[in-house]
């Protein structure tokens, strides 16, 4: 019997009860990793809202992009802000996600992305941060 972790236990629940996520750093390019985890989530039954200030007004996956997550509507209910951007922009990106999603309860980094100064203060604001890993690979094992 395999022994779950905290974090094993938290990505667990994110799976189960995520159903809004703005993607930082969506491309528009599907043969990008972004955009493959965006598809799969949709896939999963979870809204997508991508922010991409270089696309900001286009259409990605059928939503429109924002150029950041303040310009995400408040009621849109973003549970989850998951970053496909380098580590040197999470803190911004966590800070944003702090001042404007109402609804935010999940922090998630990409795979090779880490900013522990950025997790420790969402996590002290409530938030559940999960760094350096990908939903597209965790989440089936929980589903």
């Amino acid at each position: 019997m395999d022994i779950l972790t905290d974090e094993d236990r938290d990505i667990a629940r994110i799976a189960r009860e995520t159903k809004v996520v703005a993607i930082v750093g969506l491309s528009p390019n599907e043969s990008r990793p972004s955009w493959g985890v965006a598809r799969y989530l949709q896939a999963q039954g979870i809204r997508v809202i991508p922010i991409n200030p270089g696309h900001a007004g286009k259409v990605i996956l059928d939503e429109v992009v924002h150029a950041a997550l303040a310009d995400i509507p408040s009621d849109a209910g973003v549970q989850m802000v998951d970053v496909f951007r380098r580590s040197d922009a999470v803190a911004q990106i966590v800070e944003e996600a702090l001042a404007h999603l109402p609804d935010l309860q999940v922090i998630w980094t990409q795979l090779g992305v880490q900013d522990d100064r950025a997790a420790d203060r969402a996590r002290a604001r409530g938030v559940t941060v999960i760094q350096d890993r990908c939903p597209k690979i965790e989440f089936p094992r929980f589903l």
